[in-house]
């Protein structure tokens, strides 16, 4: 098996899929987790790459977040569109990379996944919150490359 088959139990994923959800019932905007082997080039560039096939940018308000790991390299992206990015502190996202990281650096990563999600998903409900008629428009599982 390979680290990507092992980096999350089946119950694992249905943890982290559920805190999406969660996150999501809240707010008008969209997050997903992109689960890769391996990268060999620029992590962040790639992970532009899986924000736009994922077509994370097509959100009405530009509020989706895409967390992207590649696990055999340990090395993960936290992308927000335009919309959520102009809104959110500047350190935002350093902020919560170093609490994924917490969990991760235990090998605690349903745990390091899901705390992200719910940060990302609280700052996408203070300033894109639900509102009646609110569609979900994207996928809410974990996508694999």
């Amino acid at each position: 098996m390979s680290l990507l088959e092992d980096f999350l139990s089946a119950d694992e994923e249905s943890q982290v899929i559920e805190a999406i959800r969660h996150a999501e019932n809240r707010t008008s905007g969209e997050i997903r987790v992109h689960l890769e082997k391996t990268w060999d080039g620029d992590v962040y560039e790639h992970a532009l790459e899986i924000f736009y096939a994922l077509k994370m940018d097509n959100t009405k308000q530009q509020n989706g977040v895409l967390i992207y790991v590649a696990v055999e390299k340990r090395q993960f992206v936290i992308l927000g569109d335009k919309g959520i990015n102009d809104l959110v502190d500047d350190d935002f996202w350093n902020s919560t990379r170093d609490h994924i990281v917490e969990h991760f650096k235990m090998g605690a990563y349903a745990k390091g996944l899901i705390q992200g999600i719910k940060e990302a998903g609280e700052a996408l409900s203070n300033f894109f919150p639900w509102e009646h008629g609110d569609t979900d428009e994207l996928d809410n599982s974990i996508s694999r490359g």
